[in-house]
C-alpha cells in the first residue's frame, strides 16, 4: 500500500517502477479513500497502542494506493525492498530512504507475513479484481 503522503506527492509511479523493477507482478490495484473506520479496522492490531488515533487520521486522510503483488518470497523481498521503518535507518536505494518523509509517514505499507498478505488483500480487493 502507497501511503497519503507518498500519493499526493505524486511518488505513486517511481514507487510501481521500483516494485515492477524488483520482480514483483501486480495481481490487482487500487486507487482508495480510506474512511476514518475502515483504517481502524485495517490497523485495529494497534488499537490500545497510543499512536492508534494518529494513524487513523493520518491513513484517512488523503488516497492511498492498494496493490496486491506477487514473486516467489514475495513478504521477505518487499520487506527488504521497502527498508526500515525509519527512512533514517533505511538502506540506500529502498523505497522508504527515497521517499518516506518520517517514520510515521514512511510512504509503504508491506503486510509482514504471508497469512497477513492474505487478509491485508481481501480487505482491499474482491476476488473479481484479482487478475489470475
Amino acid at each position: 500500500m502507497i501511503k497519503p503522503e507518498a500519493v499526493a506527492a505524486g511518488y505513486t509511479g517511481k514507487i510501481i517502477d521500483m516494485i515492477i523493477q524488483a520482480g514483483f507482478k501486480v495481481k490487482a490495484m487500487k486507487l482508495r479513500r480510506l474512511s476514518k473506520a475502515a483504517a481502524g479496522e485495517f490497523y485495529s492490531v494497534h488499537k490500545e497502542r497510543p499512536f492508534f488515533g494518529e494513524l487513523v487520521d493520518y491513513m484517512s486522510g488523503g488516497p492511498i494506493l492498494a496493490a496486491i503483488l506477487e514473486k516467489d518470497n514475495a513478504v521477505e523481498d518487499f520487506r527488504k525492498l521497502i527498508g526500515a521503518t525509519d527512512p533514517k535507518d533505511a538502506a540506500t536505494g529502498t523505497i522508504r530512504k527515497n521517499f518516506a518523509k518520517s517514520k510515521a509517514e514512511n510512504a509503504v505499507h508491506g503486510s509482514d507475513s504471508d497469512a497477513n498478505a492474505e487478509l491485508e488483500s481481501v480487505f482491499h480487493f474482491s476476488k473479481e479484481e484479482v487478475v489470475g
